[in-house]
């Protein structure tokens, strides 16, 4: 066959595989292994792999070694019919699957595989194991068969064995997307008693790589109270969530009002001590204003925060007495006492001008 009519023909097969093609693929649309070989020479086919060639026209793929090796597989069958019935073919597993997902940091030697029956090879960079898979266990990452990532961790779990390196493929497949954490521990259940645990125990093993890979609640948690900007973040994105009817239980606990009025008192031992030095000469304008503060204090329940407990207080004392006498240096030494920031002084300004305006 010419070389312009057989690379014709083989178009039609590459276009379906990556670019690539068998020569078992070949040799039923009858282009022979030597016509094949002419076609690499010339540069118009370049070979990855024992009896498999690529369109040189193909851009290469990140994956091209591992496609080529699992079409090699089954060199006589086309790729677009082998995962019309995914479980029961020749799947991608292990290390390979780790690195097809872009999970951990394993480094496969060779391409793995299982396959449902018993299958061997020449071939020292592929590796085939025996395992019947579930369905639900397969799915196709860049028009491969491979492990789901579940499967995958169980799978590096019974053959790795390194928990530490298994870890960070947990911690990255969990990075990707939300685990089905109960078939996790499913498939992990029959390897527990090979890392010192209960008989499968598939929850204990699965505690520990998570323990191991610092995705744990605990671990979790530390992390959070560690770090001073995501703390409030993550109580504040709690309280969010809560309705009012939510929010009305929470603050009538015991614990609640306790901790509310220990804010109170913090708040008000502030206010006072901050107004000392202008107070020593208003003993008779004291009592007003610890009465304007108990007032402020019955309202805290409500309250959303220091910034609107400062606005309160100056909206209700602007127009006393106490206000007019203690002046701007109140406002600088409140500023101090209870670190205001520059925008609720301001806040505090306005409110003083609505007040005035009214």
């Amino acid at each position: 066959m010419k070389s312009k009519d057989a690379l014709r023909v083989l178009a039609e097969v590459t276009a379906y595989q990556w670019g690539m093609v068998t020569s078992a693929q070949a040799g039923i649309h009858g282009i022979t292994r030597l016509e094949l070989s002419r076609l690499a020479a010339d540069g118009q086919l370049e070979r990855l792999a024992h009896g498999v060639y690529k369109d040189a026209g193909v851009p290469a793929g990140q994956h091209d070694d591992l496609k080529a090796a699992w079409l090699s597989t089954d060199p006589k069958t086309m790729g677009e019919a082998r995962i019309k019935d995914l479980a029961n073919g020749v799947v991608v597993a292990g290390e390979s699957a780790a690195g097809l997902h872009g999970i951990g940091d394993l480094r496969a030697l060779r391409h793995e595989f299982v396959s449902p029956a018993r299958r061997q090879s020449q071939r020292s960079a592929i590796r085939y194991r025996q395992r019947k898979l579930a369905s639900r266990d397969v799915m196709l990452v860049d028009g491969l068969p491979v492990m789901m990532m579940e499967r995958t961790i169980a799978d590096l779990v019974e053959e790795v064995g390194d928990l530490s390196l298994i870890a960070d493929t947990l911690r990255d497949a969990s990075r990707k997307r939300d685990l089905d954490l109960a078939r996790l521990r499913s498939l992990l259940a029959p390897f527990a008693q090979r890392y010192g645990l209960k008989k499968g125990d598939g929850a204990s093993l699965l505690d520990r790589l998570m323990e191991i890979a610092g995705i744990d609640s605990k671990a979790v948690a530390r992390r959070v109270a560690a770090d001073a900007s995501l703390g409030p973040r993550v109580t504040a994105s709690y309280f969010d969530g809560l309705s009012q009817e939510d929010l009305d239980r929470l603050f009538m606990t015991p614990e609640m009002q306790q901790t509310m009025r220990s804010i109170q008192e913090s708040v008000a031992a502030t206010i006072r001590s901050s107004m000392e030095p202008w107070l020593a000469d208003m003993n008779s304008t004291l009592a007003d204003f610890n009465a304007t503060v108990e007032r402020v204090n019955a309202d805290l329940m409500k309250n959303a925060g220091v910034d609107e407990l400062a606005r309160r207080i100056s909206a209700q004392l602007v127009n006393s007495d106490v206000m007019e006498k203690i002046s701007r240096g109140w406002a600088n030494a409140l500023s101090d006492s209870i670190a205001l920031k520059p925008e609720t002084l301001a806040a505090i300004r306005e409110a003083q001008k609505a007040v005035r305006h009214d």
